[in-house]
């Protein structure tokens, strides 16, 4: 167990923060300006 702690530490601190992050509705932005930079790079928006 003593070998892996960083890695179980580095684990819970992600799932941590992508629940923070969906908590607080960040997916719908990010998909937004995912949206709009393909647009822009297409030539579309």
């Amino acid at each position: 167990m003593k070998k892996n702690f960083p890695a179980w530490l580095t684990l819970a601190a992600a799932l941590a923060l992508i629940v923070l992050g969906i908590v607080q509705k960040q997916p719908a932005q990010v998909l937004a300006k995912a949206i709009r930079v393909c647009m822009e790079c297409v030539g579309i928006g």
